[in-house]
């Protein structure tokens, strides 16, 4: 299952073309839900999916979309009477998502654990707007941009400095005015010994910052360059 950059159903080995388009929007829906809610009980499930009807065409909604389902892709979702859940051995980007932001914050995990991984960066089903999409999407959102601001430093500590960079670049193309983010780039050219990157990188955000936001980077952002410009040409942080 996808659902990063979009809904996609993918069925048999690992690659195999995407089978979301025989299934309509409603039984889409219900099983994005199951991805981000593990093992619902029923009636959750009509509610959360079916919230201005009566609760009888709620769940008779629900049984319709399981049939549905069942048609197309059978044995996908474990139906019982009081729960539904997604069969064991399905795959869902966001868990796995998760999964690699656990293992960044993991002290014990190796670079090799906290390599930015491919495929992982979008966000959550664009173009939906029920209400439970809006509220993971912005949560899932935090975890990848704290996830990749931590992966670059864990990296650069590692001297991985060309992955450090690509961890932290991400985390700036996400959220181009994220100052975390910049930070990160700075940090990884200054451990890199890159000290006039360091400044460009730094200026670059400065500019970015007045134009976008008519406001001047944070004094963090200003400790980290502040003694590679010469003393004439400080910046003071906020002016």
């Amino acid at each position: 299952m996808t659902l990063l950059d979009g809904f996609g159903l993918h069925l048999g080995p690992p690659g195999a073309p995407a089978g979301d388009g025989e299934l309509p929007h409603g039984v889409q829906r219900l099983v994005a839900h199951l991805c981000l809610s593990g093992r619902p009980p029923r009636a959750a499930v009509a509610g959360q999916l079916w919230p201005d009807v009566p609760e009888d065409h709620a769940h008779g909604s629900l049984r319709s979309a399981l049939w549905r389902l069942q048609k197309v892709a059978p044995g996908l979702v474990q139906v019982s009477a009081c729960t539904l859940a997604l069969a064991e051995g399905v795959r869902v980007d966001v868990r796995e998502l998760q999964d690699w932001a656990r293992r960044v914050r993991d002290p014990h995990a190796g670079p090799e654990d906290v390599e930015v991984p491919g495929g992982l960066l979008g966000d959550l089903l664009p173009g939906w707007y029920d209400d439970w999409v809006l509220l993971e999407r912005e949560r899932l959102r935090q975890v990848r941009m704290h996830a990749l601001e931590q992966a670059a430093a864990r990296l650069a500590a590692a001297g991985r400095y060309a992955d450090a960079l690509e961890a932290a670049h991400a985390a700036v193309r996400a959220e181009p005015l994220r100052e975390s983010a910049h930070r990160a780039v700075v940090r990884v050219h200054l451990q890199e010994g890159n000290l006039a990157e360091a400044l460009r990188s730094a200026d670059r955000f400065r500019v970015l910052l007045a134009e976008e936001l008519g406001v001047q980077p944070s004094e963090q952002m200003a400790r980290l360059v502040r003694d590679l410009r010469p003393r004439s040409s400080r910046v003071p942080a906020g002016g």
